[in-house]
């Protein structure tokens, strides 16, 4: 990144509430962070509910099959490429509200086809296909907030 690219980028945080920003493209990253109070930020992530539910279940009714079978199900449901976001932003499926979202489930994607829009300081950045595939599971719901790195998509590679 040169630093044209940075004074820009720098331009764009200090005219906006962001504290702190985060990028990561190749080897490159960048961190910017602004005022002088640390801030404490805590968070949970989704699946550490999910596995402490699943061993319970399995102890309370360890006589029934099901049970077992439906955790190799979920594990299965999971598998595939995931698609992540690469930079903090707003999530969105289509272009506009009144349009018809960029993927569904079971579609085939080619290679540079928009999977959907990551909006982020009020510039939309497109997230386009890096190779043919098809959509298994579509992680966030439309207008969503997503961090950097949260997987968008569970595809699976053709």
């Amino acid at each position: 990144m040169d630093i044209k690219d940075l004074k820009v980028l720098v331009k764009m945080i200090t005219e906006t509430d962001i504290t702190e920003f985060e990028m990561e493209s190749g080897e490159e990253r960048i961190f910017l962070k602004r005022g002088s109070e640390p801030q404490v930020v805590q968070y949970q992530s989704a699946p550490a509910p999910v596995y402490a539910a699943a061993p319970p279940a399995a102890a309370i009714h360890p006589a029934h099959a099901a049970a077992p079978a439906s955790v190799p199900a979920a594990a299965e449901e999971e598998a595939g490429e995931r698609i992540s976001s690469p930079i903090v932003g707003t999530f969105y499926r289509a272009p506009s509200p009144d349009s018809p979202p960029f993927v569904e489930v079971g579609q085939i994607v080619e290679k540079g086809q928009i999977f959907c829009i990551v909006e982020a300081m009020k510039l939309m950045n497109e997230i386009e296909a890096e190779y043919r595939c098809k959509i298994v599971k579509i992680c966030r719901e439309n207008a969503e907030p997503v961090e950097y790195n949260d997987t968008l998509f569970i595809v699976e590679k053709l």
